[in-house]
């Protein structure tokens, strides 16, 4: 099946949902907060049609179609009544973090139905073996998919992430590994590699966490909320962890448009083939696209509230600066440096988007 059509339509739409989603965030918390909205545009402008006019807003319809944008009345206006610019602070914030909101609780709510729809959480204080790279240490050494590590160099493993930190701690040297094959525990000498490509690790293995049962149905609850807080925490620690040197630079690279553009092609193909049985084996689906498209949600909230002016959290900072001073900074000098830092940022993404065109992120889904 040719699937190059289809998986650019599931990008177009992931990219037009998640966008679409984080400003009805802001359109919801506004309008509870009072504050006006002039306008709620489906796509981006040039507008094709202005489709009803509902409590003062008009809701239009736009040439560009991927996801949305609200326009609030008086945002940089203080002096209007009813804007976004005169309501206090802590309602700014309240419509500022809200978009960021809406993309988490989207998270939270594919994560719920992946898991509901397999029947099982994933345990994070497991690490488990889910590839092993052929010609790398792991296959030298002898470890299996499914093998869960117990321990390494005398360290219980509590967790996917603390055995990949001493991997690469241990780069160069030999460790060794505690792993559960079934019912069997196994002691096996591996030494991580100090050069490896970017799509692998030191030891040449995939980490993952085992599945099981929830006790009760709270439990697909819990697990999502916690599978999405681990997404933020990866995200956040992406700096450190290049400083610790944890992980390679490779591996911290970021993908652009046509990256995942080519991530989504694959994705999209590998969870269709992987539904399809083949030589009487029975079929073993995987949910590649629903994982990328949580991934891009959940990296879009984490970005936009960096207090970085021109994004949501630079307009928070600046609400914060507000309440702790109390003192507004007046509306020409927000104008001004959310201004300058928008061309910057504008700028900053050409550069960025052209660079992943030339040369795009390779990424291989295990």
């Amino acid at each position: 099946m040719n699937t190059t059509l289809l998986g650019g339509i599931t990008f177009l739409l992931a990219f037009a949902g998640i966008i679409f989603v984080h400003e009805l965030g802001h359109f919801l918390v506004a309008r509870l907060c009072k504050i006006e909205v002039e306008e709620f545009g489906f796509g981006f402008p040039p507008r094709a049609v202005k489709l009803f006019r509902w409590k003062g807003t008009d809701f239009t319809l736009n040439w560009i179609p991927l996801g949305g944008f609200v326009r609030l009345k008086g945002e940089d206006n203080p002096d209007l009544a009813g804007g976004m610019a005169s309501a206090n602070p802590w309602k700014r914030i309240a419509v500022l973090v809200a978009g960021a909101s809406m993309n988490l609780l989207a998270a939270v709510v594919v994560y719920l139905v992946l898991f509901i729809q397999l029947g099982k959480v994933p345990d994070p204080q497991t690490a488990v073996i889910s590839m092993v790279t052929e010609d790398t240490p792991a296959a030298a050494a002898g470890l299996q998919p499914g093998d869960i590590v117990l321990a390494a160099n005398s360290t219980h493993i509590t967790g996917y992430e603390q055995l990949s930190r001493i991997t690469h701690a241990s780069a160069g040297q030999e460790i060794l590994l505690v792993v559960l094959r079934g019912e069997q525990v196994l002691n096996i000498d591996i030494v991580p590699r100090v050069e490896y490509p970017s799509d692998q690790g030191p030891m040449g293995v995939g980490i993952g966490m085992p599945l099981s049962a929830p006790d009760t149905w709270t439990g697909y609850v819990t697990a999502s909320l916690s599978a999405v807080g681990n997404d933020i925490n990866n995200l956040l620690s992406l700096p450190g962890k290049l400083i610790a040197g944890t992980i390679s630079p490779q591996e911290a690279q970021l993908g652009g448009p046509r990256s995942i553009w080519n991530l989504f092609q694959q994705s999209v193909s590998r969870d269709i083939s992987s539904r399809q049985p083949a030589d009487g084996q029975a079929a073993n689906p995987t949910n590649y696209t629903l994982l990328i498209i949580i991934s891009l949600t959940t990296t879009v909230a984490v970005a936009n509230l960096l207090p970085i002016p021109a994004l949501d959290g630079g307009r928070v900072f600046m609400a914060l600066i507000e309440i702790v001073s109390r003192r507004r900074i007046p509306a020409k000098y927000q104008m001004a440096i959310n201004g300058a830092s928008f061309m910057i940022l504008l700028v900053v993404l050409g550069f960025f988007y052209i660079k992943d065109i030339v040369s795009p992120v390779s990424i291989t889904l295990p």
